[in-house]
């Protein structure tokens, strides 16, 4: 299992962090058409505006999950930065991961039957990378959280899935949705799991790792 968070070079933000002075936290640019870390960012009372992204999200030969999810956040970003988008850009990607195998966002309804099943009750790894990049600096890293499910009965599984919920979500399911009912226990970051740790990109922003 990867437990590394991987940094790429950059001078950090300048931010004051004398002890008696208030953390301001930089207003950022979200290179995500995602809701979950939009809801986020507004929940913990960061200031942000949402950009457009695109990346083809296909998994490179041999690539391990850590790198693919670094890989694509970095991508998202410093796409958004080549549309001329001036600030501090801050992009994710999302991955889930059992027995060493990618479970991306279903591609049907029988696919995420499939997820469902291979993940119903065990342990599994959720990964998000997240990237920041300005003018001036570029930094990448991930979080990673081990989820359990609960055993699923085909019904639950069956109807799961014709909620719709499962058909844009990396393995199938959302920990803040429906899917919520499914999860037995997680070990790490539950912001992770819904698409953006906070701590990470915190300590991102602060120039901590």
């Amino acid at each position: 299992m990867e437990e590394a968070r991987n940094n790429q070079t950059g001078a950090s933000p300048s931010i004051d962090l004398s002890a008696n002075a208030p953390i301001e936290l930089p207003k950022l640019l979200l290179a995500s058409s995602s809701p979950r870390r939009s809801e986020i960012l507004r929940l913990v009372g960061w200031p942000f505006e949402k950009v457009a992204a695109e990346v083809d999200e296909s998994l490179n030969e041999n690539e391990l999950p850590a790198q693919y999810v670094e890989r694509l956040a970095l991508a998202k970003a410093q796409d958004a930065a080549s549309r001329n988008v001036n600030g501090l850009i801050v992009a994710a990607d999302t991955t889930v991961v059992i027995d060493e195998m990618i479970l991306a966002k279903p591609v049907d309804s029988e696919d995420a039957h499939r997820m469902l099943r291979t993940l119903q009750g065990r342990w599994h790894q959720v990964l998000t990378g997240v990237a920041l990049v300005s003018a001036q600096d570029a930094r990448v890293a991930h979080e990673l959280t081990d989820v359990r499910f609960a055993a699923m009965t085909d019904q639950e599984i069956a109807w799961y899935v014709s909620t719709g919920e499962p058909n844009d979500k990396a393995g199938a399911y959302a920990i803040q949705g429906l899917g919520a009912r499914f999860i037995q226990e997680i070990k790490g970051d539950y912001f992770n799991v819904m698409g953006l740790p906070v701590r990470l990109l915190y300590e991102l922003a602060l120039g901590r790792r």
